[in-house]
């Protein structure tokens, strides 16, 4: 069942009605204007004149024990800044392929190179990871994300560790051969859309020694296979050491089915509120907003230089009045 958030548009007689993995919405959705319309990319999203470009690295491809007979590609941002002398804050993307495209909703590496350019952000690695497939499935595309082809459902939208053994056990030491990490798990963050999103917090939640913050759009945090569950369990366990930023909007898949029934447990929407509402509760570090969108990138694209700040809003700053390096733009190390 595809959660990816390219979605088609089916015409039904006299109505025009967005496409969803378990039917329409029932005109649900405004149609005029398109909700995500009003999205649109800051300037952070674009190149900048005199901002040192940052360099995407791959791709690479690691074999999987966690998922015996797969394999998953991947690419590494390295920002101009980074000094293999320095260890390095890492933020993890689930969907690389998506994240890292340039003509896309999100265009990581132009945010990196901005944001790490004007010190609001540290200097940072980024990975772009895709699901894992078998070597005769086809690469995921910005296109196709792979939920028909690869063994992103099975990854992504289940709650147990396997997709975190991925990560920590099997991505990490592959990393930390070439680059210089820090081993401090608040410098470490993994986000995602959708099923990515609900992906990334599963790794969070399994491995918080490794991970602790997670960025999170349109997440499928929904009766897929259990993720719906999430909202309870963070009500009943421990507190965990988790930074997350949240995003959604009104008209995302709402779990009204072709018959007309509703489900609540595959309304997107209502489950991420639900999330938040218990994330608040147990007292973790939580930001997130609601706009108006349907399941796509457009708003999680449009705030994803915000979301980023929030995220490592507290890396270390000097305050010394005579420290002039500090007051200006990143040119790394000369």
């Amino acid at each position: 069942m595809s959660t990816t958030p390219s979605l088609s548009l089916l015409i039904l007689p006299m109505i025009l009605l967005a496409s969803v993995p378990f039917g329409p919405f029932e005109a649900q959705v405004p149609q005029e204007p398109n909700p995500d319309s009003h999205y649109q990319l800051g300037p952070d999203s674009f190149p900048r004149e005199g901002v040192l470009k940052g360099e995407v690295r791959g791709p690479f491809v690691i074999p999987s024990q966690a998922y015996p007979g797969t394999q998953h590609t991947y690419w590494v941002y390295v920002p101009a800044q980074y000094d293999k002398v320095v260890p390095a804050n890492l933020m993890i993307f689930n969907d690389g392929q998506a994240f890292k495209n340039m003509e896309g909703d999100l265009r990581v590496p132009n945010v990196l190179d901005n944001l790490i350019d004007r010190r609001e952000i540290p200097v940072m690695l980024s990975v772009f990871i895709n699901p894992g497939r078998t070597p005769e499935q086809p690469e995921p595309t910005p296109q196709e994300w792979g939920d028909r082809t690869t063994n992103r459902p099975t990854e992504y939208n289940s709650l147990d560790d396997k997709y975190a053994r991925v990560i920590v056990d099997e991505l990490m030491p592959a990393l930390e051969k070439e680059y210089n990490i820090s081993k401090d798990p608040s410098h470490r963050g993994i986000g995602g859309a959708s099923s990515g999103a609900i992906a990334a917090f599963t790794v969070a939640w399994h491995r918080p020694n490794d991970f602790r913050k997670v960025l999170s759009l349109i997440g499928s945090f929904v009766n897929l296979r259990g993720g719906h569950a999430y909202a309870d369990m963070v009500r009943n366990s421990e507190t965990k050491p988790i930074r997350i930023f949240m995003q959604d909007g009104r008209n995302d898949q709402r779990g009204v089915g072709r018959s007309g029934n509703y489900d609540p447990l595959r309304d997107w929407f209502l489950q991420n509120v639900r999330l938040k509402d218990a994330l608040v509760e147990k007292g973790y570090d939580v930001n997130y907003q609601w706009g108006i969108g349907r399941h796509s990138q457009k708003h999680g694209g449009s705030i994803l230089p915000d979301m980023m700040r929030w995220l490592w809003r507290d890396h270390p700053v000097s305050t010394d009045v005579k420290d002039m390096v500090e007051r200006s733009f990143n040119a790394g190390k000369k």
